[in-house]
C-alpha cells in the first residue's frame, strides 16, 4: 500500500469534504481516504496495482473539484534521485521534450516529467552528476528548473496570499456595489433616509428596478463561482453550501426579474402606478457580498491554524558551505549530498542533519525539542537541519538531506497528524453528509406551507431564501480539524509530535500511566556505586573480568561497568562464546572460564549460592541501586552495584499527574526491592519488578482488563510492543526509533513534564472541539426554525434574508476563532 497527499481546490464546505471523501473511498484499491476541510487536503492510501493517482485525480474532476500534488513532500534530492518543478512547459510535446534532454545525460538512469503537476523525477548517480547538471540540461531545452523543497513553502505561502487578495478584491467590488443598492432598497421604507425623485418606486418604479439590476449584476459576476459550482453539485444529486446560496439568490433574481417584467409592461410603464414595486436584488447582492466578506475571514482564519508547520517549513536555511578540496563553496540546499563535508559558522543555522568532524560549539536546538537551553556539540555529535549553531565554528559530515533530515520528518509527521480525524469528528462528518439536502427539503416544505397559509408569494420566498441562506455545514465540517490542527500544531512548538487525531482524542481519557524505568524516569546513564568481592578477588580483578564480558553487551548497565573499568585503566580481557540471556543478563567465556553476569534469578537457574551476601545485595537494593551478581565457573565471584539518576522532571512529573487522579505505575526488569526504591524517590505507589522485555505488553492488558485507558511511556526496543498495546504510546524523542516508530505520541525532549503538558493539551483540544461541535450544532437548530418563521408564527420577527447572511457568514469565523484560542495553551514546566 502506498500513501499519498493531494491538495483541494474548490471546496466550499464540509459537504465537499464528505463527498469527495465518499467518492475516493469506493475506488477499486483505495485502502482509506481521509478529506480535511479545513486543511484543503486528501489523505489516502492505495494499492498501486489497482489504481494510481491520475485515476483519483480524473474522478474528484469529474466532481468538480481540483487536485494538486503536493510535491514539497517529496525529496529534492538524496542519494540517487531528484525532484523539482519545470515551468513553462504548455503541452505533453513539452514534456516529452524535457524527458529526452534528462534520460541523454551520462550518469541520468530514469526521468520522469509530470506535465500536470508540471515537475521531474530523475534518478542518478551522483558520482557521476549533480543536480547542477540536471538543471542545466532542462535549461538548454528551454525550460525553467525549480527545487521544489526550496520553493515550496514560500510557493504554497504565496498561493495563499494570491488568493486571498483575489477574495478581498471580490469582496470590495461586491461591497461598493452592494452599499448604493441597499440604500436606494431600503430608503423607501425608512421616512428619514432621502431618495432621489428620479429613482422613485412609486413613480419611477421601471427606472428603479432596472438601476437595482445594474447595480447587483457586478455582485453577482464576481460570485459566479457560487452559482457554477452550486448548480453543478445540484445536478450531480449532491449539493454543498454554494448550491444553498445559488438556489436562494437565483430565486430572489428571478422573481425580480419577473417583477421587473411586470412593470415593464405598456400598463404599467407610465408614471403613476397602483403599487409599489417589491424586488429582491438587493438581497442576492447582500448576500453574495456578505458570504464573501466571511469567506475572506475563513480564510485568513484558516491560515492562521497551520501557521506552527509554516513556521517549521521557513526554517530551512536555502544554501549550504560546502567543503571540497580545502576550497569552501556555498551551494544551493538541493545540491548537498550525503556525504559532504559542511562547514558552519558562529549565528548560522544548521543546513542539513549530520555528524560533526571537527570543532565545538553549543546548537540551539528548540526549533527541534522545544528546549531553550543550547546543547554543547563536540566531535561525533549529531546535528540537525534548522538549529542555530551558537558561537562555536564546525565542520560535520552529512548524513540525512532533504525529506530524511528530522525536521522534515516533523513537518510530515505533524501534517499528516493536521490532516487526521478524532473518533469525535464521525457525528459531525455524518451530519455534514446529509445536511444540505434536508435544507433544501426544509425550505421547500416550510415555503409551501406558508404559501398555503398566506398567499402571498413575496412572504414565501423570504421564508425560502432565509432558510436557505441561513443553514451553514461550513461550522460543523470546521469544529473539529481546526481544532486539531491548531492543538498539534501547539504540541509542536513545544517538542510534542502527537501523530493523530485519534491518539490526541485518547489522551484526555487516560486514568492510568504505565512509565519504564531506565532512560524513561532515569537518565538511563547509569554508574558503578559499589563493588563487593567474594574470598579470593580483588575488586580491580572483579571490575576487569566484568567489564570484559560486558563490553560486547549493549546493555547500558554493561556499559556504565566498562566505563568505571576504562577509568581505571584496566585492560579488556579477550572473550568467547558471548551468549546474552533475555531477561537473566551474560554468559561468556574468558581465559577458559565460563563467566556468569546478571540477576538473582540467573544465580538460582545457574545453582549459583548467593545466599553469604542476600543482607548486602537486599541493602544496595533498598538504596535504589542495582545490584549485578557475578559468577566463575558456577561459584559466586562477587556484586557490582549500579545505580541510575532520577531524572531532575520526573518526581514534579509524576507529583502532578498524581494530582490530576491519574494512577502512576514503573514497570521494569529489575528486582522488586531496587524498583520500589526508585518508585518511592518520585512517588510512583504501583510498580511492576522484574518483568521480562516480552511481557511488558501483557502487563499493560491486564491494566486495560480492569476498564482503564492505559498509556505507556517508554524509550527503547523492548518497549514498542508495550506501546502499540497501550491506548496511547508516548515514546521519549531520545529514544530508538523502533519505539518512536510505534508510538501515538513522541516526545522530543526526555522531559516527562511533556507527558502533563500532552494529556492538558489533549483536554484543552477535546474541550475546545465540543465547544465548537456545540456551537455549530445550537447554530442551526436555532438559526433554521427561526428561518422557517417559527418566532413570526407566534407573532415575533420575521428574518430578513440579509441578516441570515450574516449569521451564517459569521458562524464559520467563531468556529475558527475559537479554535484559535488554543494558540494561547501554555506548557508545563
Amino acid at each position: 500500500m502506498t500513501k499519498q497527499t493531494f491538495l483541494i481546490d474548490g471546496m466550499s464546505c464540509s459537504a465537499c469534504a464528505q463527498r469527495i471523501e465518499k467518492a475516493v473511498s469506493q475506488a477499486d484499491g483505495i485502502k482509506s481516504a481521509n478529506v480535511n476541510f479545513a486543511s484543503e487536503k486528501l489523505y489516502f492510501e492505495y494499492d498501486e496495482n489497482e489504481v494510481k493517482p491520475q485515476d483519483i485525480q480524473k474522478l474528484v474532476d469529474k466532481l468538480g473539484y481540483k487536485l494538486e500534488e503536493e510535491s514539497n513532500d517529496a525529496p529534492v534530492s538524496a542519494n540517487n534521485q531528484a525532484f523539482f518543478a519545470v515551468e513553462g512547459m504548455t503541452c505533453a510535446a513539452c514534456s516529452q521534450r524535457v524527458e529526452k534532454a534528462l534520460q541523454a545525460l551520462d550518469g541520468v538512469t530514469s526521468a520522469a516529467v509530470n506535465l500536470a503537476a508540471e515537475n521531474a523525477l530523475v534518478h542518478f548517480d551522483p558520482q557521476k552528476i549533480k543536480q547542477a547538471d540536471l538543471f542545466d540540461a532542462v535549461k538548454k531545452a528551454g525550460y525553467k528548473p525549480v527545487a521544489a523543497k526550496d520553493s515550496a513553502p514560500e510557493t504554497k505561502q504565496a498561493k495563499k496570499e494570491k488568493e486571498l487578495l483575489v477574495m478581498r478584491t471580490k469582496l470590495i467590488i461586491a461591497t461598493i456595489f452592494s452599499i448604493p443598492l441597499l440604500y436606494i432598497a431600503m430608503a423607501p421604507m425608512i421616512p428619514f433616509l432621502p431618495v432621489p425623485s428620479f429613482l422613485s418606486p412609486m413613480h419611477h418604479p421601471l427606472r428603479y428596478g432596472w438601476v437595482q439590476l445594474a447595480l447587483v449584476i457586478p455582485v453577482i459576476a464576481v460570485g459566479y463561482r457560487f452559482y457554477t459550482v452550486g448548480f453543478k453539485t445540484l445536478w450531480q444529486r449532491s449539493p454543498n453550501m454554494d448550491s444553498l446560496i445559488a438556489i436562494g439568490t437565483s430565486a430572489a433574481m428571478i422573481y425580480s426579474i419577473y417583477e421587473l417584467f411586470v412593470f415593464s409592461q405598456p400598463s404599467m410603464a407610465h408614471g403613476d402606478t397602483m403599487a409599489m414595486p417589491e424586488f429582491y436584488f438587493e438581497s442576492a447582492g447582500v448576500i453574495i457580498t456578505l458570504i464573501l466578506f466571511g469567506k475572506y475571514l475563513e480564510a485568513r482564519s484558516k491560515g492562521k491554524t497551520s501557521e506552527a508547520i509554516q513556521k517549521l517549513m521557513g526554517l530551512a536555511p536555502k544554501t549550504a558551505i560546502v567543503l571540497k578540496n580545502g576550497i569552501e563553496s556555498e551551494v544551493p540546499i538541493a545540491e548537498v549530498q550525503v556525504g559532504d563535508v559542511i562547514v558552519v559558522k558562529p549565528g548560522s543555522r544548521i543546513p542539513v542533519d549530520g555528524t560533526v568532524l571537527s570543532g565545538q560549539t553549543s546548537i540551539d536546538e528548540s526549533m527541534l525539542t522545544g528546549e531553550s537551553m543550547p546543547v554543547d556539540k563536540a566531535v561525533g555529535d549529531a546535528v540537525y537541519a534548522a538549529s542555530i549553531n551558537a558561537n562555536g565554528s564546525i565542520q560535520f559530515t552529512a548524513t540525512k538531506i532533504g525529506k530524511d533530515t528530522a525536521l522534515a520528518q516533523i513537518i510530515q509527521l505533524v501534517e499528516q497528524a493536521q490532516g487526521s480525524k478524532a473518533p469525535i469528528a464521525k457525528m459531525a462528518d455524518i451530519v455534514s453528509g446529509y445536511f444540505v439536502p434536508i435544507v433544501v427539503i426544509l425550505a421547500i416544505v416550510a415555503a409551501v406551507i406558508w404559501f398555503a397559509v398566506t398567499r402571498d408569494i413575496t412572504f414565501t420566498l423570504k421564508i425560502f431564501i432565509s432558510i436557505l441562506v441561513i443553514a451553514c455545514p461550513c461550522a460543523l465540517g470546521l469544529a473539529t480539524p481546526t481544532a486539531i490542527m491548531v492543538g498539534t500544531g501547539k504540541g509542536a512548538e513545544y517538542g510534542i509530535l502527537i501523530k493523530g487525531g485519534e491518539a490526541l482524542e485518547t489522551a484526555h481519557k487516560i486514568k492510568t500511566i504505565v512509565f519504564d524505568k531506565t532512560g524513561t524516569i532515569t537518565e538511563g546513564k547509569p554508574q558503578v556505586t559499589d563493588i563487593i568481592t567474594a574470598t579470593g578477588m580483588s575488586q580491580d580483578e572483579l571490575l576487569q573480568i566484568t567489564a570484559s564480558a560486558e563490553k560486547n553487551s549493549e546493555h547500558p548497565l554493561g556499559k556504565a561497568i566498562v566505563e568505571n573499568a576504562e577509568s581505571k585503566n584496566l585492560s579488556i580481557l579477550p572473550t568467547e562464546e558471548f551468549q546474552a540471556l533475555t531477561g537473566l543478563g551474560i554468559q561468556t567465556v574468558i581465559d577458559g572460564k565460563t563467566i556468569l553476569i546478571g540477576n538473582a534469578k540467573l544465580m538460582k537457574e545457574s545453582a549459583v549460592s548467593i545466599e553469604d551476601y542476600q543482607e548486602k545485595s537486599d541493602h544496595l537494593a533498598n538504596e535504589g541501586k542495582t545490584p549485578m551478581y557475578v559468577a566463575s565457573n558456577g561459584k559466586f565471584a562477587g556484586i557490582i552495584a549500579v545505580a541510575d539518576v532520577v531524572k531532575a522532571s520526573s518526581q514534579k512529573a509524576i507529583r502532578t499527574l498524581n494530582e490530576m487522579g491519574i494512577q502512576t505505575v514503573m514497570i521494569t526488569g529489575d528486582n522488586k526491592k531496587t524498583a520500589e526504591a526508585i518508585a518511592r524517590q518520585v512517588g510512583i505507589t504501583s510498580t511492576l519488578s522484574e518483568v521480562m522485555p516480552e511481557d511488558k505488553a501483557n502487563e499493560v492488558k491486564k491494566l486495560q482488563g480492569k476498564d482503564m485507558v492505559v498509556a505507556m511511556v517508554g524509550d527503547g526496543i523492548n518497549d514498542a510492543p508495550a506501546l502499540v498495546q497501550a491506548d496511547v504510546g508516548i515514546a521519549i524523542g531520545s529514544g530508538t526509533d523502533v519505539a518512536i516508530e510505534s508510538a501515538d505520541i513522541v516526545l522530543m525532549k526526555s522531559d516527562l513534564m511533556d507527558v502533563v503538558t500532552a494529556i492538558k493539551l489533549s483536554h484543552q483540544t477535546i474541550r475546545n472541539i465540543k465547544q465548537n461541535l456545540f456551537w455549530a450544532f445550537g447554530y442551526n437548530t436555532v438559526g433554521i426554525p427561526i428561518a422557517a418563521g417559527l418566532l413570526y408564527a407566534f407573532g415575533g420577527p420575521l428574518l430578513n434574508p440579509m441578516f441570515a447572511a450574516a449569521a451564517m457568514s459569521l458562524s464559520s469565523v467563531s468556529v475558527l476563532t475559537n479554535a484559535l484560542r488554543l494558540k494561547r495553551f501554555k506548557a508545563e514546566h
